[in-house]
């Protein structure tokens, strides 16, 4: 299995953006009351390693980091000697404790906040983080961030969730590439969430398109890759 790599940058200065999450086969990232579930087998993990190895920078929301405390790192043992991405998390409302285990994870992390809560998070985190406010708010401006991204170096941003964060960036027309592991089980559930949620679309004509890259079997799931066409 080889993961391609990046393609040199995004539109407009920056960062190209490739959403990747492990779905169900009836499209579910979690269990119903919106609980963590491990849906990948061992061949996906071992791909999302080696996507982040081949990144620049990974990002999460703080809904993520207070739910699952992700390291957001690159395993030595699934690619040894990799160079760890920056590592990035969404949060207005300053909820980023200073014990998440991706602050001790090596390489180097950035919260992105709104005005209103950065000197709090400079406050709890210290010099774990740098902190960069974007925006008054309510949300982080993710085209500001791409841009601070994109002025760091960053050249190739993974976006790994959640769901809303996920919902944002397609939202807002900034993800090139949909990368999506889908596991051989069904969750059900009305409230188990979904690799995009936020408000969705009410209307298919205003929907995002995708373009299938590739599909191929990976372990007993399948890999399926979609590019996103730009918008006119």
């Amino acid at each position: 299995m080889a993961v391609p790599a990046g393609g040199g940058g995004g539109p407009e200065g920056r960062p190209r953006v490739v959403v990747n999450c492990a779905m169900s086969a009836d499209g579910k990232i979690g269990l119903p009351g919106r609980c963590p579930a491990d849906i990948s087998c061992e061949e996906d993990m071992v791909r999302v390693h080696r996507m982040r190895a081949a990144s620049d920078a990974v990002l999460v929301g703080v809904g993520t980091v207070v739910a699952d405390d992700p390291k957001l790192h690159v395993s030595p043992a699934r690619v040894p000697g990799a160079r760890p991405p920056l590592k990035v998390v969404l949060d207005a409302t300053g909820r980023t404790p200073p014990t998440a285990r991706f602050l001790a994870s090596p390489g180097r992390s950035l919260v992105a906040t709104v005005e209103a809560s950065a000197a709090a998070l400079v406050a709890r985190l210290g010099d774990r983080a740098e902190v960069v406010a974007l925006g008054r708010g309510p949300l982080v401006d993710l085209h500001a961030l791409l841009r601070a991204l994109h002025g760091r170096g960053v050249r190739e941003l993974m976006v790994e969730g959640g769901s809303t964060v996920i919902w944002s960036f397609f939202d807002a027309g900034l993800v090139d590439e949909y990368s999506v592991y889908i596991a051989p089980l069904v969750i059900g559930g009305e409230d188990a969430p979904t690799p995009a949620g936020g408000p969705g679309t009410r209307d298919l004509a205003t929907a995002t398109r995708l373009e299938m890259i590739s599909c191929e079997r990976l372990g007993d799931g399948l890999w399926v890759r979609y590019a996103v066409p730009r918008r006119r």
